[in-house]
Parts: C-alpha cells; sequence; structure tokens
C-alpha cells in the first residue's frame, strides 16, 4: 500500500511527458515499417500500372508515382498531429465530408453510370472515399467514455445510427451501392469494436434479408444485371457478365508463376478492362501467377497486423475503436477488391488499395495509414470526455 502513491505518481509523470511530447519525439515514434509497408504495396501498383500502359510510365504509372509522394507528406502530417486534436474535430471533418456528398448532387461529374466525383481540375475529389475515413472518426468520437452499460441501452445507439445513415443514404443517391455498403459495413464494425453485443446485429440482420424483396424493387435496372450476372455470368458473357468472365480467364492462366512482366494475354490484348482500377490484381496474378498474388495478399496481411497491433496498445478508447475502425475499412478495400475479381461478389467499384489508379482512394488510404500511427504514436495519452486533458 505504500508504494501506490509512488506508482500513481510515476504513471502520471509518463502520461505528461507523452503529452507533452516534442515534434523531433514524435518522429522518432513514428513507425517507419509501416511507411515501407505502404511504399512496397504501392511500388508493386506502380509497375503494374506502368505493365497496363504497355511500358510507359504515361498516362497512369507517372501521376500515381507523385499522388504516393504526396500521399506519403499527407501521411507524415496526419501521423504527427496530437490524437486529441483528431478527437476535438472528428465531427467537424464527418460534417465536412457531408457537404461534400451534398456537393457531389449539385455539381458533381457523372461517369460509370453514377455521380460521384467533384473536379477541382487538378484532382477528381471522390467525398465517398474520404466519408469512409470521416465516418469511423466521428463514430470512435461519439463512443469515446461510453461504458457498455451506456452503450447496451437503445437510445444510446440513435446518435451513432444517424451518423451511419445520413451518408450512406447520400452515396445510394449517387447511385453507388458497393461503397454505400462499404460505408454500412465499416459502420457496423465500428459498433461491434464499440462493444454492441452479437445479437443486435443478428437482428438487424435476420430484417435485412427480410427486405431483399422490397429493396430489390429500388435497384436500378443495371444494378439488378450486376447481381443477375454474379449469380449466373454466362447469361450475358458479352456483356455485364464479360467482366467477370474475362478475369476468371485471365486469373487461371496465370497459372503458379505467371506469364512474365509485360506478358500477360488478356490484358495486353485488351480483353480485361479497367486493368488500371478495379481489375488490377487480375492483371497481377496472370504476369506473376498465384506466387505473385499471394506475395500481394502476405503484404496486405502484414498491413492489417500492424493497425490490429496498435489498436490493442492504445490506452485510450477513442484510439482504439479509430485503429479498429480503419483497420477494418482497409480490410474491405483488400476483400471486395479480390473477391469481385474472383467472381465472389457482384462487380463494383471498390480500389485495391494503394495499387489501383486513382487520386482520392491513394490519398485516403495514405491519411488512414497516418492516423493509425498517430494513435501508435499518442499510445498513452488518456483523451478525457471532453477531450481537453487527461486521465491517469
Amino acid at each position: 500500500m505504500a508504494r501506490r502513491p509512488q506508482i500513481f505518481f510515476v504513471g502520471r509523470l509518463a502520461a505528461m511527458r507523452n503529452n507533452e511530447m516534442s515534434l523531433r519525439e514524435k518522429v522518432w515514434q513514428v513507425n517507419w515499417s509501416l511507411i515501407v509497408l505502404a511504399m512496397l504495396i504501392s511500388g508493386i501498383g506502380i509497375a503494374m500500372l506502368y505493365s497496363a500502359a504497355n511500358g510507359s510510365f504515361d498516362p497512369w504509372a507517372s501521376r500515381q508515382a507523385v499522388r504516393f509522394g504526396a500521399g506519403v507528406m499527407l501521411l507524415l502530417v496526419v501521423a504527427l498531429i496530437d490524437i486529441r486534436i483528431w478527437f476535438r474535430y472528428a465531427y467537424v471533418i464527418y460534417v465536412v465530408a457531408l457537404v461534400l456528398l451534398v456537393a457531389v448532387e449539385l455539381f458533381g461529374v457523372s461517369g460509370m453510370g453514377a455521380q460521384r466525383w467533384i473536379d477541382l481540375k487538378v484532382l477528381q475529389l471522390q467525398p465517398s472515399e474520404v466519408m469512409k475515413v470521416a465516418l469511423v472518426l466521428a463514430l470512435a468520437r461519439c463512443f469515446h467514455g461510453m461504458a457498455l452499460e451506456d452503450i447496451s441501452r437503445p437510445s444510446s445507439l440513435i446518435l451513432p445510427i444517424a451518423i451511419t445513415l445520413a451518408p450512406v443514404g447520400l452515396v445510394l443517391k449517387q447511385p453507388d451501392l458497393g461503397t454505400a455498403m462499404m460505408l454500412l459495413m465499416g459502420g457496423a464494425a465500428v459498433f461491434f469494436c464499440a462493444g454492441v453485443r452479437l445479437w443486435k446485429f443478428v437482428l438487424v440482420g435476420v430484417a435485412a434479408l427480410g427486405a431483399i424483396p422490397v429493396a430489390w424493387q429500388f435497384l436500378r435496372e443495371y444494378q439488378r444485371q450486376r447481381v443477375l450476372t454474379f449469380l449466373n455470368p454466362e447469361i450475358d458473357p458479352l456483356g455485364a457478365g464479360y467482366h467477370t468472365l474475362q478475369s476468371k480467364i485471365a486469373l487461371g492462366s496465370g497459372g503458379l508463376f505467371g506469364k512474365g512482366f509485360m506478358q500477360g494475354s488478356q490484358s495486353h490484348l485488351n480483353f480485361l478492362p479497367e486493368k488500371q482500377t478495379d481489375f488490377i490484381f487480375t492483371m497481377l496474378a496472370e504476369e506473376f501467377g498465384m506466387i505473385g498474388g499471394l506475395t500481394l495478399l502476405a503484404l496486405y496481411a502484414i498491413l492489417l497486423t500492424y493497425g490490429i497491433a496498435i489498436a490493442l496498445r492504445a490506452r485510450n478508447q477513442f484510439g482504439r475503436v479509430l485503429a479498429m475502425g480503419l483497420t477494418w475499412n482497409v480490410f474491405l478495400y483488400v476483400f471486395i477488391n479480390i473477391a469481385m475479381v474472383m467472381g465472389l461478389v457482384p462487380v463494383v467499384g471498390v480500389p485495391l488499395p494503394l495499387v489501383s489508379y486513382g487520386g482520392t482512394a491513394m490519398l485516403t488510404l495514405m491519411a488512414t495509414i497516418g492516423l493509425l500511427i498517430s494513435v501508435y504514436i499518442h499510445r498513452d495519452v488518456r483523451i478525457s470526455r471532453r477531450g481537453l486533458g487527461i486521465e491517469v
């Protein structure tokens, strides 16, 4: 008992030291292994974009390299910002992302059957990608400081549910069913990490299954066609089923070791559609075979493991929930894209993280890694309910 005040003093001193960490100390705390991992994955993406252009850096590889460089700078800025600042402005970031989604409806640019982008001249901004991070930030802030008893009360979940459904509704209006489902699943993951009981998810799942016949009536014709083609791609092999069938052919033709760099017949003879974006994993598997595909998957597995480890080491609830939610988002990107090119889920516009060509997706994922590193750097910071101090 005599040592208890000393232990309390040492713990508080350590917490105060972490809260007063200098910029130099933060730089030393940066998890550089994560950045190197991101560089490796992005390097694979740039190489595949070079191959997709038949041995040319233009038009995709050079731009992707520039975007990655800008993304590294964004990552470092995000990582070095105090996690309490992210806590305080989480709702502000969410509202800004929500306003951008509304702006898409007013003066957005249409493409691929949906109105998803805002033309900023230097960048085609896709607000739904920004919202994937903003939603996790807002929900982590919302659940911070809630005890399990609070979370078990249905009334406590009204605000988090509203925060989740608002962007889902706006994205469905674009329409972009794939991104809307990602937002919904990402939000559900945060609910689970915050401590919402499993039986509530089962109840919602049963209700969702019962609502499928009603939801089917509200789907657009091309969305219905995607679902039907997913169930049987052969019903329209030259139309809606073309993407899936060509992707399966390319995956199978790669074999164990692949046909060699820039030697993929399906991709370089233009049988494979959207090879620089949605189906870039197919091109990689065709050129480098199953070994190449598994190597990339192993790099993603290491990235996800880092994210989970960072979440488990965080001493504040906001950091834990934020890191787990962001890690789940990255997993969804990887799983849905690869399942899509293998014909396991319907074709949706979900890019492969750091590999597929795209500006907003690249910067959003780099910001995601930056937030994970920020949680790691400030892992010992205790955030009060208002985020204005520390709790020890």
